[in-house]
This record gives C-alpha cells, sequence and structure tokens, in this order.
C-alpha cells in the first residue's frame, strides 16, 4: 500500500512539473516557439492593481473570457496542491497557487512581457481554490482511488496538451509563424 502510494505521488510529483512548465510556457512565453516570437509581445510594461478595470475591459464591457481561462487555467494546480499535501490546512494549499500566480505577474512586469494585473491574480488564485474543491469532491466520490484515478485523468489531460503543441508546431513549421 505505502509503495503504491510512493508511487502515486512520483507520477503526481511528474505531472505537476509538466503542468508548470506548460503554465510556464503559456503565462511567460505567449506559446510562442521562440524568443525571436516572442519580441511581438515585449516592451509592454504596465501594472494594474483595480480589480476588472482597463485590462479586462473591451468596447466597455468586460472581457470575461480571460478571467474564465485564467481560473481554468490554475484549477489543476489546486488539485496537484492537494493530491500532494493534502493534510495542509487550506491556506497552505492556496499560499503556492497565490504566489506562482504573483511570480508570473512579477515576472511578465520585469521583463516587459504583458502586463501585470491584479485581476489575473485573483482569478489564478481562484481556479486553484476550485481545483482545491474538486479534490474534496472526488475524495467523496472516489475515497481511496481518489489520487490513482486524478493521475489517469491528468495524464490523459497532458497527452492531449501535447498532441496540440504538437499540432501547433507543425503548423508553424509547415506554414510559417501562424499562417
Amino acid at each position: 500500500m505505502e509503495k503504491s502510494k510512493n508511487n502515486q505521488n512520483k507520477i503526481t510529483v511528474g505531472l505537476l512539473a509538466v503542468y508548470l512548465f506548460v503554465l510556464t510556457w503559456i503565462i511567460l512565453f505567449k506559446m510562442q516557439f521562440s524568443f525571436q516570437d516572442l519580441r511581438h509581445f515585449t516592451d509592454f510594461r504596465e501594472i494594474n492593481l483595480t480589480p476588472f478595470a482597463d485590462s479586462v475591459i473591451v468596447n466597455n464591457q468586460i472581457d470575461f473570457n480571460e478571467i474564465i481561462l485564467n481560473v481554468l487555467a490554475f484549477i489543476p494546480f489546486g488539485i496537484y496542491i492537494n493530491m500532494l499535501k493534502p493534510n495542509w490546512s487550506f491556506l497552505k494549499k492556496i499560499a503556492p497557487i497565490a504566489g506562482v500566480s504573483l511570480l508570473f505577474e512579477v515576472l511578465q512586469f520585469i521583463f516587459a512581457i504583458g502586463g501585470s494585473d491584479i485581476t489575473d491574480l485573483m482569478g489564478n488564485t481562484l481556479g486553484g481554490i476550485i481545483g482545491v474543491g474538486v479534490y474534496i469532491v472526488f475524495c467523496k466520490l472516489f475515497s481511496t482511488k481518489v489520487n490513482k484515478i486524478l493521475n489517469v485523468l491528468a495524464s490523459i489531460g497532458t497527452m492531449c496538451i501535447f498532441a496540440l503543441v504538437l499540432l501547433l508546431i507543425i503548423g508553424v513549421i509547415r506554414y510559417g509563424n501562424y499562417g
């Protein structure tokens, strides 16, 4: 039993590493395949400390798509933290999620590769909180096999992401930079 749990933790750590790599590629590298392609996103340095203000306003309305995507992007983080540290308090689980989100926002500002936005920080943290809740629901449904089931689902999701990235790379190679 203990060996199985240890193996599940190793799988979870590996999946978390892949997830953080992909999240970094999405947030900091804007899904670009080279630093040269990233130049289109550089020289943009802005900080927005007012929630739901300028950065999410499009045509005088709040662009909920960006907020929803930020929330969705961080749900797996909450699940992974819970899988690896089920005995941590709620605040101790949320702290690394908010910390990584803050780190991304600060790095975007430092490297001038996007706006640093309190709304993003809030959305990302909310996503992590939802992930913690999703884990709790899965625990109620699947009890002792929850980590095994979530690792299988995460592995399938990771393979889908890799397939999507592979298709993007093939498209870039075949058609040049985005057509």
